[in-house]
Order: C-alpha cells, then structure tokens, then sequence
C-alpha cells in the first residue's frame, strides 16, 4: 500500500482550497448532511475559537452551491442523492 502523505491545511479555513489543494481533510460531511436535512427549523452551533466555523460555513456554501466534485471520495457523496444549487 502506498504511504499517501498530505499536508496539513495551516492557515487554510476554505473547503474548496483545502479540497483543491489535496490538503488533509477529516472528513465530517456526514455531519453536514445529517444537519442539513434535520426537521428541525433551528439550529444553534456553538464553537471556541479556532475551532472550525469558518470552515464548516464554507463547506455549507459548497454544498448548496452544489459544487459536486469538491465531495469526491467524501461520506457527502455517497450521501446526497439530489445536488440541488440554491442562490441567494
């Protein structure tokens, strides 16, 4: 098996640059997904500093810009069904 070695995003808080990049992700779009088709009407996201809300607002942009390729290879993918672009 080939040692597949990534850098790590430092300074990097942009879904698509760190997706583009080949920058190592923890994948967390499962998360993503299971938020966004909640029944709830709210949704309150508490984070410390530093701690990826940045991120998490811009793979939400990705996704309901339905920027497809970016989820190659993510639990998104095999996920969505219907990649839907939503303007605001």
């Amino acid at each position: 098996m080939e040692d597949l070695q990534r850098l790590y995003p430092i300074g990097i808080q942009t879904f698509s640059k760190i997706r583009e990049g080949d920058y190592l992700y923890i994948d967390k779009t499962e998360y993503v997904y299971r938020m966004t088709h909640s029944a709830s009407s709210y949704m309150f996201l508490s984070r410390p500093r530093r701690f990826g809300k940045s991120l998490l607002t811009s793979t939400l942009h990705s996704y309901f810009s339905s920027r497809k390729d970016l989820f190659r290879g993510l639990a998104m993918e095999r996920l969505e069904k219907e990649w839907i672009e939503y303007r605001c």
